[in-house]
Formats: structure tokens, C-alpha cells, sequence
């Protein structure tokens, strides 16, 4: 897997004390970067050459946000991480399986793409007085594609 969720991840002893150093250096945009350490964690296992996997059956609690700014506040963080270790990432995605190499590109590529259609509604609803049927057919599409991923 390419990333290792927070509470449901454990490492070896041995496999986490040879990065250590790493994990506690970790910087973005030259400060020192406290959100996204468990993708980051996750990346630098990878490139170590240490193996990730998935367990189904693994059972773990966490603490979410119960109300609308925490959860936003969260998946800003959350997406900030994603771009940030995506560049970190991308010197692993020759060594990766293709649905790693998948799941890498489609976390960056689908909110970018989704973004550049919803400019594009907006610039031809303001342009031309309407939005053609095709782009929110796309726009509804790339969302639902979306939402299916992260409900799977």
C-alpha cells in the first residue's frame, strides 16, 4: 500500500530506527513539516526497499472531527500531505506495482483535473450565459469516480 493510515499502522522496530533520523528531519518548502507523517512514513519504508501490506482484518479506533471546520481543517491537511510526499513518491513509481502507480496518480491528477473543469464552467457560464451539458456531465462524473475510491 502506498500509504500507512495513522492508527492502523505498525513497523518493525528494527525497520523504523535505520529512518528514524529522516521521519524527525522532515521539512516542506525549507520548515519544519508537522502533518502527513504517516504517508511520510509510509514513502520512506518504500524507499528503503521495505515492503508495505495491507491486512484486512486488522481492527483499530481513531478520533475523528464532529463537526464541518475540523473535518475541512483535516482534509486540508490531508491534502497537503498528498501533494507534498507525491513528489517523493514519484522517484518510487518504476519500482511500484501498477496500482500503486495508479492510486499516486490519481490522488494528484483527478482533484487537478476537477478543478480545471469547474474554472472552466465557471469561465463559460460567464463568457457564454450557460455551461455546456458535457462539462457537468464531467464534472459529476470525476466527482462520483471520486467518491466511489474513497468509499471502497
Amino acid at each position: 500500500v502506498m500509504w500507512c493510515c495513522g492508527p492502523c499502522a505498525m513497523y518493525r522496530r528494527s525497520a523504523l530506527n535505520l529512518l528514524l533520523d529522516q521521519y524527525e528531519a522532515q521539512f516542506f518548502r525549507g520548515k519544519p513539516s508537522d502533518f502527513g507523517e504517516d504517508r511520510h512514513l509510509t514513502i520512506l519504508m518504500l524507499k528503503a526497499g521495505f515492503r508495505t501490506e495491507y491486512v484486512p482484518d486488522a481492527i483499530a479506533a481513531t478520533v475523528v472531527p464532529d463537526s464541518l471546520r475540523p473535518y475541512l481543517r483535516q482534509q486540508l491537511r490531508w491534502a497537503r500531505s498528498t501533494f507534498r510526499d507525491t513528489f517523493l513518491a514519484l522517484r518510487l513509481l518504476p519500482e511500484l506495482d501498477g496500482y500503486l502507480t495508479l492510486d499516486v496518480v490519481g490522488q494528484n491528477l483527478g482533484p487537478i483535473l476537477l478543478a480545471i473543469s469547474s474554472l472552466a464552467a465557471l469561465a463559460q457560464l460567464l463568457i457564454g450565459g450557460s455551461i455546456p451539458w458535457w462539462t457537468g456531465l464531467t464534472i459529476a462524473a470525476m466527482t462520483m469516480v471520486r467518491c466511489s475510491v474513497a468509499a471502497a
